[in-house]
């Protein structure tokens, strides 16, 4: 038997020092005629929000997170795999298969395999990838409205320079992951 629902699973945030982890799932329908799909980070940002709108029209997704609070609680490979299985059930239509960017999966039921580089190979990983990089960049970009000093719009909780100027003048913010250990020195002050 073939598996009819295939869906991909990325998520975008593990690294920064602030904001939530996102992942996203993603069924594309079948012969979908996106082209251009690729691992987020391989597309400018002009590139990713047309294949963005085009994902949200012409597929079956959801999009989850784990906040600061989580990630700090759980830390952020559980976060992770949590903001993955939280994508992965939110799903309209149960696949039939998961195709997960990375080398691990979350302990969940659903029929799966781990690829890693999958973000660059199947289209419904890079799908995925999108959706996940562009929602968390928009979140950033939204609470550096809030956070002006830390330069979110540009580094998207990254630990840049100017990044940990900001850190190291003001402080961590509520959005930032207190258990990472850059931030746990600045909470520490």
């Amino acid at each position: 038997m073939t598996a009819k629902y295939i869906a991909g699973v990325d998520e975008a945030g593990r690294g920064p020092l602030a904001g939530p982890v996102v992942a996203a799932a993603v069924i594309l329908p079948d012969g979908h005629d996106i082209k251009g799909l690729d691992d987020s980070k391989k597309l400018t940002a002009k590139k990713r929000a047309v294949l963005e709108a085009k994902i949200l029209e012409k597929t079956i997704y959801y999009i989850s997170l784990c906040d600061e609070s989580e990630i700090d609680s759980i830390n952020i490979l559980q976060a992770t795999m949590l903001a993955m299985t939280r994508a992965a059930d939110g799903l309209s239509q149960k696949p039939d298969h998961i195709l997960v960017d990375g080398n691990r999966l979350p302990k969940w039921d659903h029929d799966a395999e781990a690829v890693i580089g999958g973000d660059a190979i199947h289209p419904c990983i890079s799908a995925a990838s999108i959706l996940a990089k562009e929602h968390r960049d928009r979140m950033m970009i939204a609470a550096a409205e809030q956070y002006p000093e830390y330069g979110w719009e540009r580094n998207k909780g990254y630990g840049t320079a100017e990044h940990m100027a900001a850190l190291r003048e003001y402080g961590p913010t509520p959005l930032h992951r207190k258990s990472f250990a850059p931030v746990a020195q600045f909470s520490l002050l």
